[in-house]
């Protein structure tokens, strides 16, 4: 009886301990993860002891547009804002070389695993394997950075109707418009904290006030953003009482939030229907390929195989597109 009374003992301390462990451990992750979130990537760079003009350079690393004149330019400039929205900070050219390396190698080794499984090399094995490099390379990435910058957009929408009563509050108080934006940068998380941070930063070295908050608009592409420039540029050029618009597009912006989730409600079937639906052909090839790679590669040797394989690309791109259009409401 006393032993099965210490084997108990025993067994209850170690239970306290390891239970104790790990609540010490969540409150340290919990009070790490609320204190990144309370400060900004801005204040947390220049608390670090770089400049204020290093880290401009290292936040607007990757929102470098090109001119609409240019034939690449629509497409470029899509990644560039998806880039930006996700919150990546390194340079889209960089990111777009190294896919493009890492689906070189990729298409590299499924031509020598080809080759290694005695399959001819032929037009069609070739074309099968730059489909799958580029499949794995670009689409798996892409999906990452999507829903990385829907994220960020969802927590920017909520923040944005705060930050205008912040900076409404501050005007009211007799607070200048560049002492309400910094009042925004210090009070306010990431990523709205951050972004006016640049603005601040933008307007602190001579750009106007106006343009800056353009600039915001243009890397977020954002209807409240656009709103928030609109504006600002009109009352600078008829003049009027600026808290009074900001509150009442602030009010304005608030209604439109309300109805737009209750259309987001009312077609998360549609939306989820249409994720599956795009998401679903390329990881069942993907998979299929790796588990059964003869069940592709043994059909690539017909002739017909590259023309139907195309024409089944491009009506998958089709449905895609159709899909997203569908599903894309605008409120």
């Amino acid at each position: 009886m006393t032993a099965l009374l210490i084997k108990l003992a025993a067994l209850l301390a170690v239970f306290a301990c390891v239970f104790l462990l790990v609540q010490q451990t969540s409150l340290v992750v919990v009070n790490a993860r609320r204190e990144r979130t309370r400060i900004n990537q801005r204040l947390t760079l220049l608390a670090g002891g770089l400049s204020r003009d290093r880290v401009i350079e290292i936040i607007r690393r990757g929102s470098q547009f090109v001119a609409a004149d240019r034939w690449y330019a629509g497409a470029y400039n899509r990644f560039v804002r998806l880039h930006v929205t996700a919150g990546a900070v390194t340079n889209p050219i960089n990111a777009i070389a190294t896919a493009a390396a890492i689906a070189t190698v990729t298409f590299l080794v499924i031509v020598v695993a080809m080759v290694g499984m005695s399959y001819e090399v032929t037009s069609a094995r070739i074309f099968l394997a730059m489909v799958i490099s580029l499949a794995l390379c670009s689409s798996l990435p892409l999906l990452y950075l999507s829903h990385r910058a829907q994220k960020r957009t969802r927590a920017m929408e909520q923040q944005f109707p705060e930050a205008l009563d912040v900076f409404t509050r501050a005007l009211r108080s007799g607070h200048p418009v560049a002492a309400a934006v910094d009042l925004l940068t210090r009070e306010m998380p990431d990523p709205i904290g951050s972004e006016f941070g640049l603005v601040f930063d933008e307007v602190s070295y001579g750009l106007d006030f106006n343009s800056a908050v353009h600039n915001l608009a243009q890397r977020w592409d954002l209807p409240d953003l656009k709103m928030f420039a609109v504006s600002l540029a009109v009352q600078s050029e008829t003049g009027g009482n600026l808290a009074e618009i900001l509150t009442n597009l602030s009010r304005t912006i608030r209604e439109r939030a309300s109805l737009y989730l209750k259309v987001r409600a009312l077609s998360a079937e549609g939306r989820m229907s249409a994720w599956v639906l795009t998401v679903m052909p390329v990881l069942t090839f993907l998979v299929l390929f790796v588990i059964n790679p003869s069940f592709f590669l043994d059909v690539a040797g017909d002739p017909i195989f590259t023309m139907g394989f195309t024409f089944l690309i491009g009506l998958y791109f089709v449905g895609a597109f159709w899909l997203r259009r569908l599903v894309q409401l605008k409120v």
